[in-house]
């Protein structure tokens, strides 16, 4: 494709039909009701950017938009039908078009962030989603990076861990072979916290590489009733109850939480939290029931930790395009350690040397 700035935009006469390979959805479904098809390029709006997709990232928000479960998502997903025809929302990608109104992004640019249908060959993308995508990492690294980086960024933030005052506080990671959690993990030791990871014991070698100080398998031990206390728990899984968290929390701790797979079908986890915050309200300890964005500052500073800390996503599998309802099962049985890829074409950016 030529690199095309739409500043200088031809009419839309003069503008000859561009076609992609995508993944469309129709309805809401399991991964059956996605398939292969050829489509148009999207259009920028003038805040936005076309990317030509390197690559694409896989998360249980993408899981929950395609099945549109719990029913409370599709408050934002459409009532009747997916809004988005074209699913994913992490990318990694070339920039080939620039909207009327974009500044700080360039033509040929490689960069990573949150784009609107990344599971094809090109996606858009807010500017201000977007940041230059580190060449320390590869471009599945880069793809996976926003979503689960920016959820374990922003929970560790609200904590304060590594903020000053709060040197080496212990931190207590569950779920922290997922996405999110291994993000948590290994930010939280950047930031000098002795980070205890809770995981299967299929997955503590994993854990281990992320640098955790411990590792406790949930399938022998309960990391909850130990006897240990903590300054800050990420609850990553969910499902576990306020009285046990607090119970292994320190008396002016923090408990963060941040997803949760329990629940019925019409909200899902998402009800359990704001019920806990009520309950937490006077209490010393303290309740953060986080509600993620999307900001460039936060993909600036990912992209930092890669490029000077050494932050390394971890990549499970790498899936072609076609195969991404085969990605999504493979997310949701529970035998992932880390992210997962997608790859739109067959050539995939090598290892930096």
């Amino acid at each position: 494709m030529t690199l095309h700035n739409s500043n200088a935009r031809p009419t839309a006469a003069a503008v000859p039909r561009r076609l992609m390979t995508a993944i469309v959805q129709e309805r809401y479904g399991p991964p059956s009701v996605l398939r292969v098809a050829t489509t148009e390029l999207p259009v920028p709006a003038p805040d936005e950017v076309l990317l030509a997709v390197r690559a694409a990232g896989v998360s249980r928000g993408v899981w929950h938009m395609m099945t549109g479960l719990p029913y409370l998502v599709r408050l934002i997903g459409g009532l009747r039908r997916p809004r988005q025809r074209i699913p994913g929302m992490d990318v990694c990608g070339e920039v080939v078009e620039l909207g009327s109104a974009v500044s700080g992004l360039q033509l040929g640019q490689r960069v990573f962030g949150i784009a609107r249908g990344s599971f094809a060959e090109y996606a858009v993308a807010k500017a201000r989603h977007l940041t230059a995508a580190p060449s320390e990492l590869t471009d599945g690294q880069a793809a996976v990076m926003a979503e689960s980086g920016l959820t374990a960024l922003q929970a560790l933030d609200a904590a304060g861990v590594g903020a000053p005052g709060r040197p080496g506080c212990r931190v207590l990671v569950i779920g922290a072979s997922g996405g999110v959690g291994s993000f948590a993990v290994e930010l939280g030791v950047l930031r000098g916290a002795q980070v205890t990871a809770v995981c299967s014991g299929g997955k503590s070698d994993f854990a281990a590489d992320l640098g955790a100080d411990r590792i406790l398998d949930y399938r022998q031990t309960d990391p909850l009733a130990e006897g240990e206390r903590y300054d800050v728990i990420l609850d990553v899984a969910g499902g576990r109850k306020l009285s046990a968290l607090r119970a292994a929390l320190a008396p002016r701790g923090t408990l963060v939480f941040v997803g949760n797979e329990a629940g019925g079908a019409l909200a899902g986890g998402y009800g359990r939290p704001f019920a806990y915050q009520a309950r937490m309200a006077i209490r010393s300890q303290s309740f953060v029931n986080l509600l993620v964005h999307t900001d460039v500052e936060g993909l600036a500073r990912l992209a930092d930790h890669a490029r000077n800390d050494g932050l390394r996503p971890r990549i499970h599998a790498t899936f072609p395009l076609a195969d991404v309802g085969r990605a999504l099962e493979e997310l949701v049985s529970g035998a992932t350690a880390g992210k997962i890829a997608i790859r739109p074409t067959n050539q995939e950016q090598e290892l930096p040397s």
